[in-house]
């Protein structure tokens, strides 16, 4: 998570922004700050008081995430407000909408999961921004772990709708694998073993929670987005439209 390169001398802003497009940390900060407004938008939906504390909690540290990455690229404003759709490096999987509970639950978990053993191997690289990042995502990933459990082990019906939200999800996650190219520490990331990893513990969480594990990753079913290349689904550009407007309509404002 430490910056990966210089700044060009010259060309300003428009330089930086350019440069930020190749930067491995760009796709991380982008996936933090998509969840993150995701997770904001149960604020005064949430099913009880406690997850409304909660969620936005959880909101709270990826946008943090983003922040500190987003600083180390250039202008924070300015990468996240101001980029079109297509210089968007996150994953699908952060864009797609909360749909119900259940929904945003085993997100979060396959998000999580993964997020938590990529700065657990950041950390081990000497990267210290990732040891306090790890732990933010350990307490994700143990909340959505334990709903998901919760849901998928309970009624009929809650069951039913975590086992679609597992179903529905699944073909998004292979692209959380997709290696960042770029110099260390992020380009030093074993992704095989990152990928094990997460199957193991995401085959568990499922397992204890009597859903079924969906097709192995060889299958179709496993396929990537597009999300790192710039290509998101059609919810991301109402999502995006919603998040920029404020900013958009007030340049140059400020509090």
């Amino acid at each position: 998570m430490t910056r990966s390169q210089d700044t060009p001398a010259g060309g300003g802003a428009a330089t930086r922004a350019e440069a930020a497009l190749d930067s491995p940390l760009l796709p991380l900060a982008d996936d933090a700050l998509v969840l993150s407004h995701r997770l904001g938008e149960w604020a005064g939906h949430a099913p009880v008081l406690e997850e409304e504390l909660a969620l936005a909690n959880i909101a709270l540290d990826l946008l943090g995430q983003a922040r500190v990455l987003y600083s180390q690229l250039g202008d924070e404003d300015e990468l996240a407000f101001l980029r079109e759709e297509r210089s968007f490096r996150n994953c699908q999987l952060v864009e797609q909408p909360n749909g119900d509970f259940a929904c945003t639950m085993v997100r979060q978990l396959f998000f999580s999961a993964c997020q938590e053993l990529l700065f657990g191997q950041l950390a081990e690289l000497g990267d210290p921004l990732a040891s306090k990042a790890v732990k933010e995502a350990e307490y994700h990933r143990d909340h959505a772990e334990h709903w998901t459990i919760r849901l998928g082990d309970g009624t009929e019906e809650s069951h039913a709708r975590t086992q679609r939200a597992v179903d529905g999800l699944w073909r998004y996650t292979g692209e959380l694998f997709e290696p960042l190219p770029g110099p260390a520490p992020v380009g030093a990331v074993d992704w095989a073993a990152l990928r094990a990893g997460w199957t193991e513990r995401v085959t568990r969480v499922l397992t204890s929670a009597t859903l079924t594990v969906p097709d192995s990753p060889q299958s179709g079913a496993w396929a990537a987005g597009a999300g790192r290349q710039g290509l998101h689904t059609e919810p991301f550009g109402r999502m995006l439209a919603e998040m920029q407007h404020l900013h958009r309509s007030h340049p140059g404002a400020s509090w």
